[in-house]
């Protein structure tokens, strides 16, 4: 039988064994052959799809959504399956949309920097604090959020 052992399949392509046979069990790889000894066997193209799949999680698709990529791109026995331009494009908007927050957050914490901001609990309390919290530290917003407004005496 000829291939790829599993040590050299998990070199060659920068994972550990152990990524092999979670990705087996997962179903990202196909069971390969066995030896007359028992040892796994791999085509020469499991390096291949191993690096895609690493590739492919770095730019953020999760192990599910690479697995339903391979397995479109498996069963389409010469024709086109839709689906990868519009996954991709939903990776992007969802990247942009992260990157967005991330801004945001980004410059929310710059402002606490820039303000001085050194006790979570005292800033909390000032005014000026830029962190998003501050108003929920003033007592009216904590009887609004869930109590009913206080009526004022008439008196």
């Amino acid at each position: 039988m000829t291939g790829m052992r599993s040590g050299q399949v998990a070199r060659a392509a920068g994972v550990t064994v152990e990524t092999l046979r979670y990705y087996e069990r997962r179903g990202v790889l196909a069971t390969p052959g066995r030896t007359l000894g028992g040892h796994r066997v791999y085509p020469e193209d499991t390096v291949t799809t191993l690096r895609v799949v690493k590739a492919a999680q770095r730019l953020g698709f999760s192990l599910g959504e690479v697995t339903e990529l391979l397995d479109a791109g498996r069963h389409r026995h010469g024709r086109v399956v839709p689906g990868l331009h519009e996954r991709v494009g939903r990776k992007l908007a969802d990247v942009e949309a992260r990157i967005a927050d991330l801004t945001v957050i980004a410059g929310t914490l710059r402002a606490a920097m820039a303000a001085g901001c050194d006790d979570l609990m005292t800033c909390a309390e000032e005014q000026q604090c830029p962190l998003p919290f501050a108003g929920l530290a003033e007592p009216e917003a904590v009887a609004g959020a869930g109590a009913s407004p206080a009526v004022p005496s008439a008196g």
